[in-house]
């Protein structure tokens, strides 16, 4: 699911990059290019833990209305690339026997079509 956050970029020996929506959630590095793919993973792991530990994510602030001289910039970043527990769990599921046998005959794998029945219901596609 992608997600988009401002942020605010800080130049000083190299560059860091913090998230006034989402309280403690920075980053720094070298370079401009260094420090935008860091703010991506540390937005994407910041989100991930938010909705692991089963809180609400924050509404991301419109970028006109952060008070502040320096540079800033949207982040955005898929979640689910940074989601921790990721096994695999099976579940038992009941479908027609003509719509299994379809499936079958055609190598169609029931659980990556109902996972991603599930991303889609989910909005994280």
């Amino acid at each position: 699911m992608l997600k988009v956050y401002p942020a605010i970029i800080h130049k000083e020996e190299g560059y860091w990059i913090e998230f006034p929506d989402l309280e403690g959630c920075q980053t720094y590095g070298n370079t401009l290019e260094e420090t935008l793919e860091l703010a991506e993973e540390a937005l994407g792991l910041y989100l991930a833990s938010l909705v692991e530990n089963g809180q609400d994510l924050p509404e991301a602030s419109d970028i006109q209305e952060i008070a502040t001289e320096e540079e800033t910039s949207y982040i955005y970043t898929d979640m689910n690339k940074y989601r921790r527990d990721t096994r695999a769990v099976k579940k038992m599921l009941s479908i027609p026997a003509w719509m299994a046998k379809q499936a079958e005959t055609e190598n169609i794998s029931l659980s990556k079509v109902l996972q991603d029945a599930l991303m889609e219901k989910y909005n994280m596609i």
